[in-house]
């Protein structure tokens, strides 16, 4: 029997590009996402090469959905081996200017997507006693960004769940790995939230941001999805992805010089 790999956020970017990597590796891959007809596009990719594919609409934000995802993936396949939290939405603006609804549409899809998966599947990885859950963070849950707060916010917490399940989980052979991009090359900005002090500011933070991600140097989705990959064949406990490594660095060395940095880059009209 071929080994699963359950992936979350997968129509498009890094959820796309993790699936098609996993494939090619021999996995049949279950698929999740809001997007019914893209999730139906990249199964047929995955099926034109060899392998099987579920494809399951699915909002993070309500367990019921998820629920129904596990149990649909466990009755076709028997058993899950690999989960790939990828879900995941960008905030970007002045600390003041969002609203109570960004801050919970943020915190539901990063962070309580990531639970309700685990919270799902985690009886059946305790059972079979193996099983390996990715969860893909950002730079942002390693270091503070200002103007970055909702989202830096909910990636530090992915931080502290994934370390304490690792720790936990490990003795009973259930490996756990964050995966720590920067900003990647792809479509998030679709569904990125953008809030200003005017309308200008708004569109002056979503330019910025599209300027940055046609800098060559920028990661692409197939980047971060092989060190998803290095991190379940290896069982690392943390991947760290290109150029985040110098971010970490730098921030570690100097600090307070980074965070006036980070200031001045995303403060824009604030």
């Amino acid at each position: 029997m071929s080994p699963t790999v359950l992936i979350t956020g997968a129509s498009e970017g890094i959820g796309k590009a993790t699936a098609l990597v996993f494939a090619h590796r021999g996995y049949d891959v279950i698929l999740a996402a809001r997007h019914s007809e893209q999730l139906a596009t990249v199964a047929n990719e995955i099926q034109a090469l060899g392998r099987s594919a579920l494809a399951v609409p699915t909002d993070v934000r309500l367990f019921e959905q998820v629920s129904t995802l596990i149990n649909t993936a466990l009755d076709k396949y028997g058993s899950i081996d690999v989960l790939v939290n990828n879900a995941g939405i960008y905030i970007s603006g002045p600390v003041a200017r969002f609203s109570l609804d960004d801050w919970r549409q943020t915190i539901d899809t990063n962070l309580w997507g990531y639970i309700h998966t685990v919270h799902a599947l985690l009886p059946h990885l305790l059972q079979q006693g193996s099983g390996t859950i990715v969860n893909v963070c950002s730079i942002g849950g390693k270091t503070a960004i200002p103007y970055l707060t909702p989202y830096t916010t909910s990636k530090f917490a992915i931080t502290g769940f994934t370390e304490a399940l690792h720790a936990e989980l490990a003795p009973k052979g259930i490996h756990v790995c964050g995966v720590y991009p920067n900003l990647i090359k792809s479509d998030f900005l679709d569904r990125a939230i953008f809030r200003g002090n005017d309308t200008q500011d708004v569109v002056d933070r979503k330019q910025q941001i599209e300027q940055v991600l046609r800098i060559p140097v920028v990661e692409k989705p197939d980047d971060v999805a092989n060190a998803i990959w290095n991190g379940v064949k290896h069982q690392r406990a943390e991947v760290i992805v290109g150029s985040a490594k110098l971010s970490i660095v730098a921030d570690a060395i100097l600090p307070g010089m980074m965070q006036r940095f980070m200031r001045l880059i995303f403060r824009n009209r604030d």
